[in-house]
């Protein structure tokens, strides 16, 4: 999120951050995004029925402005009518060279198959997870030694460098 942030206040950047949304009230990104004269919306989705929470943020999202949703760190599955309405306009960060090891736990299975590389990507969300068109990927090798941990800090860097240049690349074809 920050990074996307900080590429967006750069001069030549084709896009701006109109919301920054979370499921987690309590997540540290929130506090910097207002530190930072981002809006910011959060609701817990705890009680309430996924239509209800969707339909809550679907008008945040609305309200703001917001053209597309650049997820991160969302951990949590959107329902198809939300990824309907949104079609074409939602993009997601994931930590594999997708289409291998979509979902969760993604070094651990990359280490475990014993893959010389692995990687992150941007890809357009659809309903099915982690299926959508991917746009861009950077590959991190997978050194000797290497536990679940170290490999997500090393994929995380290259998240960081990829994830605002495939989103200004997306906007603008």
């Amino acid at each position: 999120m920050m990074a996307l942030v900080e590429a967006a206040r750069a001069a030549a950047s084709p896009y701006e951050v109109a919301l920054i949304a979370s499921d987690r009230p309590e997540a540290p990104g929130l506090a910097w995004a207002a530190e930072n004269g981002i809006p910011v919306f959060s609701l817990s989705p705890r009680g309430m029925a996924k239509a209800d929470y969707e339909a809550r943020i679907d008008a945040a999202l609305r309200d703001h402005g917001a053209d597309v949703i650049a997820l991160a760190g969302y951990m949590r599955l959107l329902t198809d009518d939300f990824v309907a309405r949104w079609r074409g306009r939602i993009v997601n960060i994931h930590p594999s060279l997708l289409p291998k090891y979509k979902g969760l736990d993604t070094h651990a299975r990359a280490i475990a198959a014993g893959d010389a590389v692995a990687g992150c990507s941007v890809h357009l969300v659809t309903e099915e997870l982690d299926g959508g068109e991917v746009l861009g990927q950077e590959q991190v090798p997978i050194v000797p030694g290497d536990t679940p941990e170290t490999l997500a800090a090393r994929v995380l860097a290259a998240e960081h460098r990829l994830y605002p240049r495939i989103v200004g690349r997306w906007l603008t074809t």
